[in-house]
Protein backbone atom coordinates (compact mmCIF):
# COMPACT_ATOMS: atom_id res chain seq x y z
CA UNK A 1 0.00 0.00 0.00
CA UNK A 2 1.16 3.67 -1.00
CA UNK A 3 -0.21 6.48 1.31
CA UNK A 4 -0.84 9.63 -1.20
CA UNK A 5 -0.50 12.22 1.58
CA UNK A 6 -2.91 14.63 1.05
CA UNK A 7 -2.71 15.95 4.37
CA UNK A 8 0.82 17.38 3.79
CA UNK A 9 0.18 19.79 1.07
CA UNK A 10 -0.50 22.63 2.93
CA UNK A 11 -1.02 22.82 6.98
CA UNK A 12 -4.16 24.34 6.39
CA UNK A 13 -5.93 24.02 3.29
CA UNK A 14 -5.28 20.47 3.77
CA UNK A 15 -6.26 17.23 2.39
CA UNK A 16 -9.31 16.56 -0.55
CA UNK A 17 -10.42 19.65 0.42
CA UNK A 18 -8.63 21.71 -1.54
CA UNK A 19 -9.24 19.54 -4.71
CA UNK A 20 -13.20 20.26 -4.00
CA UNK A 21 -12.90 23.67 -3.42
CA UNK A 22 -10.49 24.24 -6.50
CA UNK A 23 -13.08 24.80 -9.45
CA UNK A 24 -15.26 26.86 -6.99
CA UNK A 25 -12.64 29.46 -6.16
CA UNK A 26 -11.88 29.63 -9.51
CA UNK A 27 -15.54 30.26 -10.43
CA UNK A 28 -15.96 32.88 -7.80
CA UNK A 29 -12.66 34.88 -8.71
CA UNK A 30 -14.25 34.64 -12.27
CA UNK A 31 -17.99 35.90 -11.87
CA UNK A 32 -16.44 38.39 -9.58
CA UNK A 33 -18.29 37.61 -6.81
CA UNK A 34 -17.97 39.23 -3.48
CA UNK A 35 -17.92 36.24 -1.30
CA UNK A 36 -18.09 32.26 -0.76
CA UNK A 37 -20.92 30.46 1.39
CA UNK A 38 -21.40 27.23 2.38
CA UNK A 39 -22.82 24.81 5.24
CA UNK A 40 -21.15 21.94 7.38
CA UNK A 41 -20.93 20.71 10.90
CA UNK A 42 -19.43 22.20 13.79
CA UNK A 43 -15.71 20.19 12.84
CA UNK A 44 -16.18 20.30 9.27
CA UNK A 45 -12.65 19.89 7.65
CA UNK A 46 -14.61 21.91 4.31
CA UNK A 47 -15.59 24.76 6.53
CA UNK A 48 -12.37 25.00 7.91
CA UNK A 49 -10.55 25.14 4.59
CA UNK A 50 -12.34 27.29 2.76
CA UNK A 51 -11.88 30.03 5.81
CA UNK A 52 -8.30 29.75 5.73
CA UNK A 53 -8.37 29.34 1.92
CA UNK A 54 -10.30 33.07 2.29
CA UNK A 55 -7.93 34.44 4.57
CA UNK A 56 -5.08 32.99 2.58
CA UNK A 57 -6.43 34.68 -0.47
CA UNK A 58 -8.57 37.67 0.84
CA UNK A 59 -11.75 36.99 0.13
CA UNK A 60 -14.69 36.89 2.46
CA UNK A 61 -16.53 33.97 3.91
CA UNK A 62 -19.77 32.92 5.47
CA UNK A 63 -20.72 29.43 7.30
CA UNK A 64 -24.13 27.95 7.67
CA UNK A 65 -23.35 25.52 10.70
CA UNK A 66 -25.29 22.35 11.81
CA UNK A 67 -26.88 22.75 15.22
CA UNK A 68 -26.12 25.52 17.95
CA UNK A 69 -23.62 27.95 19.05
CA UNK A 70 -20.21 26.02 20.67
CA UNK A 71 -16.83 26.12 20.86
CA UNK A 72 -14.08 23.83 20.02
CA UNK A 73 -10.90 23.95 17.66
CA UNK A 74 -12.75 23.93 14.49
CA UNK A 75 -14.92 27.02 15.70
CA UNK A 76 -12.21 29.20 17.04
CA UNK A 77 -10.58 28.82 14.04
CA UNK A 78 -13.05 29.27 11.48
CA UNK A 79 -13.95 32.82 13.79
CA UNK A 80 -10.12 33.47 13.76
CA UNK A 81 -9.92 33.48 10.21
CA UNK A 82 -12.79 36.00 9.60
CA UNK A 83 -15.78 33.87 8.73
CA UNK A 84 -19.11 34.70 9.41
CA UNK A 85 -20.66 31.78 11.54
CA UNK A 86 -24.86 31.16 11.63
CA UNK A 87 -26.14 28.37 13.57
CA UNK A 88 -29.06 27.06 12.18
CA UNK A 89 -29.86 24.36 14.67
CA UNK A 90 -30.55 20.71 13.78
CA UNK A 91 -34.12 21.40 12.34
CA UNK A 92 -32.88 24.31 10.37
CA UNK A 93 -30.02 22.33 9.15
CA UNK A 94 -32.50 19.36 7.51
CA UNK A 95 -33.90 21.96 5.39
CA UNK A 96 -30.61 22.37 3.10
CA UNK A 97 -31.70 20.10 0.46
CA UNK A 98 -35.39 21.80 0.42
CA UNK A 99 -36.15 23.97 -2.98
CA UNK A 100 -35.44 27.34 -2.06
CA UNK A 101 -33.18 26.87 1.14
CA UNK A 102 -30.40 29.20 -0.04
CA UNK A 103 -33.11 32.34 -1.40
CA UNK A 104 -32.43 33.76 2.08
CA UNK A 105 -29.11 33.38 2.39
CA UNK A 106 -28.26 34.80 -1.07
CA UNK A 107 -30.22 38.35 -0.21
CA UNK A 108 -28.33 38.52 2.91
CA UNK A 109 -25.20 37.92 1.44
CA UNK A 110 -26.15 39.29 -2.10
CA UNK A 111 -23.23 38.39 -5.14
CA UNK A 112 -21.78 35.58 -3.57
CA UNK A 113 -20.82 31.90 -4.17
CA UNK A 114 -22.67 29.15 -2.72
CA UNK A 115 -20.76 25.87 -2.28
CA UNK A 116 -23.07 23.00 -1.12
CA UNK A 117 -22.06 21.06 1.83
CA UNK A 118 -18.65 19.79 1.62
CA UNK A 119 -17.80 21.04 -1.51
CA UNK A 120 -19.84 18.06 -2.73
CA UNK A 121 -21.44 18.29 -6.50
CA UNK A 122 -19.55 18.54 -9.98
CA UNK A 123 -17.17 21.03 -9.59
CA UNK A 124 -16.03 19.39 -6.52
CA UNK A 125 -15.49 16.69 -8.30
CA UNK A 126 -14.09 17.77 -10.83
CA UNK A 127 -11.44 19.18 -8.90
CA UNK A 128 -10.38 16.02 -7.58
CA UNK A 129 -9.61 14.90 -11.10
CA UNK A 130 -6.09 16.21 -10.14
CA UNK A 131 -5.57 13.66 -7.54
CA UNK A 132 -4.83 10.93 -10.07
CA UNK A 133 -2.19 12.95 -11.76
CA UNK A 134 -0.72 13.62 -7.61
CA UNK A 135 -0.09 10.13 -7.17
CA UNK A 136 0.84 9.16 -10.78
CA UNK A 137 3.45 11.68 -10.87
CA UNK A 138 5.19 9.72 -7.65
CA UNK A 139 4.67 6.27 -8.67
CA UNK A 140 8.25 6.13 -10.13
CA UNK A 141 10.03 7.15 -6.62
CA UNK A 142 8.03 3.98 -5.63
CA UNK A 143 9.33 1.48 -7.85
CA UNK A 144 5.60 0.87 -9.06
CA UNK A 145 5.24 0.58 -12.81
CA UNK A 146 1.04 0.34 -12.09
CA UNK A 147 -1.11 -0.03 -9.53
CA UNK A 148 -4.47 -1.92 -8.73
CA UNK A 149 -7.14 -0.04 -7.13
CA UNK A 150 -7.58 3.03 -4.91
CA UNK A 151 -8.69 3.14 -1.44
CA UNK A 152 -10.09 6.10 0.43
CA UNK A 153 -12.71 7.76 3.14
CA UNK A 154 -15.90 8.64 1.67
CA UNK A 155 -18.33 11.49 3.14
CA UNK A 156 -20.30 13.17 0.24
CA UNK A 157 -18.58 10.85 -2.64
CA UNK A 158 -17.37 13.36 -4.13
CA UNK A 159 -13.65 12.38 -3.93
CA UNK A 160 -14.24 9.14 -5.00
CA UNK A 161 -16.46 10.22 -7.71
CA UNK A 162 -13.76 12.54 -9.25
CA UNK A 163 -11.13 9.35 -8.78
CA UNK A 164 -13.59 7.33 -10.63
CA UNK A 165 -14.44 9.69 -13.73
CA UNK A 166 -10.42 10.62 -14.08
CA UNK A 167 -10.09 6.85 -13.89
CA UNK A 168 -12.23 6.21 -16.70
CA UNK A 169 -12.36 2.64 -16.22
CA UNK A 170 -8.86 1.38 -15.59
CA UNK A 171 -8.42 0.95 -11.94
CA UNK A 172 -11.45 0.32 -9.53
CA UNK A 173 -12.27 2.80 -6.27
CA UNK A 174 -12.72 1.87 -3.53
CA UNK A 175 -14.94 4.04 -0.81
CA UNK A 176 -15.32 3.17 2.66
CA UNK A 177 -18.52 5.20 4.09
CA UNK A 178 -17.92 6.99 7.13
CA UNK A 179 -21.51 8.33 7.41
CA UNK A 180 -24.78 6.61 8.11
CA UNK A 181 -26.39 5.31 4.79
CA UNK A 182 -29.43 7.56 5.15
CA UNK A 183 -26.79 10.35 4.39
CA UNK A 184 -26.91 9.30 0.48
CA UNK A 185 -23.69 8.66 -0.40
CA UNK A 186 -24.71 6.48 -3.31
CA UNK A 187 -26.57 8.43 -4.83
CA UNK A 188 -24.50 10.95 -5.08
CA UNK A 189 -22.15 9.04 -6.65
CA UNK A 190 -24.33 8.18 -8.97
CA UNK A 191 -25.44 11.42 -9.97
CA UNK A 192 -21.81 12.44 -10.77
CA UNK A 193 -20.40 9.31 -12.65
CA UNK A 194 -21.79 8.18 -16.01
CA UNK A 195 -22.71 4.78 -15.54
CA UNK A 196 -19.98 3.26 -18.12
CA UNK A 197 -17.48 4.78 -15.77
CA UNK A 198 -18.97 3.29 -12.78
CA UNK A 199 -15.72 0.88 -11.36
CA UNK A 200 -15.89 1.34 -7.74
CA UNK A 201 -17.29 0.19 -4.76
CA UNK A 202 -18.53 1.32 -1.59
CA UNK A 203 -18.12 0.17 1.97
CA UNK A 204 -19.67 0.70 4.89
CA UNK A 205 -16.72 2.34 7.36
CA UNK A 206 -19.18 4.05 9.62
CA UNK A 207 -18.89 1.54 13.00
CA UNK A 208 -22.34 2.84 14.05
CA UNK A 209 -22.36 6.51 12.99
CA UNK A 210 -20.99 9.57 11.88
CA UNK A 211 -17.84 11.07 14.12
CA UNK A 212 -18.67 7.97 16.42
CA UNK A 213 -14.91 6.39 17.53
CA UNK A 214 -14.95 3.38 19.67
CA UNK A 215 -12.27 2.02 21.73
CA UNK A 216 -11.37 -0.29 18.97
CA UNK A 217 -10.98 2.15 15.95
CA UNK A 218 -8.93 4.13 18.38
CA UNK A 219 -6.84 1.03 19.36
CA UNK A 220 -6.01 0.61 15.90
CA UNK A 221 -5.41 4.18 15.11
CA UNK A 222 -2.82 4.35 17.84
CA UNK A 223 -1.51 1.20 16.88
CA UNK A 224 -0.78 2.29 13.11
CA UNK A 225 0.05 5.42 14.24
CA UNK A 226 3.09 4.39 16.37
CA UNK A 227 3.96 1.64 13.64
CA UNK A 228 3.91 3.67 10.27
CA UNK A 229 4.15 7.42 11.46
CA UNK A 230 1.30 8.50 9.35
CA UNK A 231 -1.32 10.52 11.50
CA UNK A 232 -5.03 9.28 11.28
CA UNK A 233 -7.95 11.37 12.83
CA UNK A 234 -11.00 9.13 13.64
CA UNK A 235 -13.86 10.47 11.48
CA UNK A 236 -12.28 9.28 8.15
CA UNK A 237 -9.10 8.02 7.53
CA UNK A 238 -8.59 6.10 10.94
CA UNK A 239 -12.16 4.40 9.95
CA UNK A 240 -11.23 3.91 6.04
CA UNK A 241 -7.68 2.44 6.83
CA UNK A 242 -9.39 0.13 9.65
CA UNK A 243 -12.03 -1.04 7.46
CA UNK A 244 -9.28 -2.04 4.16
CA UNK A 245 -7.10 -3.85 7.50
CA UNK A 246 -10.34 -5.82 7.55
CA UNK A 247 -10.99 -6.50 4.25
CA UNK A 248 -7.12 -7.63 3.20
CA UNK A 249 -7.74 -9.87 6.37
CA UNK A 250 -10.70 -10.92 4.84
CA UNK A 251 -8.96 -12.27 1.94
CA UNK A 252 -10.37 -9.64 -0.70
CA UNK A 253 -7.37 -8.98 -2.34
CA UNK A 254 -4.71 -11.21 -3.74
CA UNK A 255 -0.89 -11.12 -2.60
CA UNK A 256 0.82 -8.41 -4.15
CA UNK A 257 -1.86 -6.07 -4.84
CA UNK A 258 -0.57 -2.81 -5.08
CA UNK A 259 -3.62 -0.22 -3.94
CA UNK A 260 -2.85 3.63 -3.40
CA UNK A 261 -4.38 4.73 -0.17
CA UNK A 262 -5.74 8.57 -0.32
CA UNK A 263 -5.02 10.36 3.25
CA UNK A 264 -7.74 12.73 3.13
CA UNK A 265 -6.40 15.33 5.62
CA UNK A 266 -8.93 16.71 8.73
CA UNK A 267 -5.96 16.28 11.00
CA UNK A 268 -7.38 19.43 12.46
CA UNK A 269 -10.17 17.84 13.81
CA UNK A 270 -8.50 15.55 16.17
CA UNK A 271 -6.88 17.53 19.11
CA UNK A 272 -4.08 15.27 19.14
CA UNK A 273 -2.85 17.31 16.25
CA UNK A 274 -4.20 20.80 17.06
CA UNK A 275 -0.26 22.12 16.84
CA UNK A 276 -0.94 21.88 12.93
CA UNK A 277 -3.37 24.77 13.31
CA UNK A 278 -0.74 26.70 14.39
CA UNK A 279 1.85 26.21 11.20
Amino acid sequence: MAVLRLDRIDPLISGNKWFKLLEHLRLAQHSGAAGIISLGGAHSNHLHALAAAGQRFGFATAGLLRGHAQENPTVRDLQAFGMQLHWLGYGGYRERHQPGFWLPWLERYPGWHAVPEGGGGPLGAQGCLLILEQARSQLAALGWADYDAWWLAAGTGTTLAGLVLAEQGAHKVYGAVAVPGDHGVAGNVEALVPSGNAVYELIDASRGGFAKADAGLLAFMRASEAESGVPLEPVYTGKALMALRERVEAGAFERGSRLIFVHTGGLQGDDRHAVSRLL
